[in-house]
């Protein structure tokens, strides 16, 4: 018979195992946000994102890489640009090893130097700012909107539900996996791109999504079927679903014209 000692590290083997196998069946995701405030910093960001970042992340073997702007430039209630880089990755580990295949791919080092070798007196950006989030048991991979309209005209919603405690976010992530209100936005054809987790960010805890619509008037439209679906009345009027979101954070974004969608 096997000492107890061993029985309970073949165990935590078991479980590790498990972890390893389940957490590479759901994707992670970065989401670097670029503060900027002139025009010089954008063109800067914007030329090393479309001429070295991105190509250098599908040369990594990340195929889509979204950037995105706000479609208001104010609406954070300041006179500040931002840059929205979506990176999707299939494992935690990929969050920690992109910086390292970075640093060996020898193109991305010449192609942005510009960016990479900038002085500290004519610095690209005033802040970079990095969320991680881990997918949705209910939607694991991250999907490719399927629009037809123009890059620029499409209006794209980042939401985030900061939630008051740890208990209460965990009640609103079930209220998207196990209340099904996923399979409410994919009713009614949101065009969702990801749900997730936020494992790291500066606003915690909380969750945050990404709905994607032709236009404005098309936006619009989806938001009105989805306050009168007769399940989402029934979904939040559920006594198990009350008062999980403190905050809700909408940013109305558009893809640039080099964002891979």
């Amino acid at each position: 018979m096997l000492p107890k000692i061993k029985i309970a590290a073949l165990f935590l083997l078991v479980l590790l195992s498990y972890a390893f196998t389940a957490d590479a069946s759901i994707d992670f995701y970065q989401i670097k946000i670029y503060h900027l405030k002139t025009d010089f910093q954008e063109k800067t960001v914007d030329d090393f994102l479309q001429k070295a970042y991105l190509p250098a992340l599908h040369r990594s073997g990340i195929s889509k890489v979204g950037v995105f702007k706000p479609i208001v430039s104010d609406q954070t209630g300041v006179n500040e640009k931002l840059i929205y880089v979506f990176i999707p990755l299939k494992s935690f580990n990929g969050v920690l090893e992109l910086d390292k295949k970075l640093a060996k791919d020898k193109h991305y080092a010449v192609d942005g130097k510009a960016y990479l070798d900038a002085v500290y007196t004519d610095a690209p950006f005033e802040r970079l700012e990095s969320i991680v989030l881990k997918a949705f048991e209910n939607a694991p991979h991250f999907m490719l909107p399927n629009l037809k309209s123009p890059m620029k005209e499409r209006v794209y919603e980042l939401r985030s539900y900061e939630a008051p405690t740890e208990k209460y976010f965990q009640n609103k992530v079930q209220m998207f996996n196990k209340g099904d209100e996923i399979g409410l936005f994919k009713r009614l054809n949101f065009n969702a791109v990801f749900y997730g987790e936020v494992l790291a960010g500066s606003r915690m805890p909380n969750l945050m999504y990404l709905t994607t619509f032709e236009n404005k008037t098309d936006r619009d439209a989806h938001w009105k079927a989805f306050s009168a679906d007769e399940y989402w009345k029934k979904l939040s009027a559920m006594p198990e679903y009350q008062h999980n979101v403190s905050k809700n954070d909408t940013k109305f974004v558009y893809p640039t014209d080099y964002s891979d969608f």
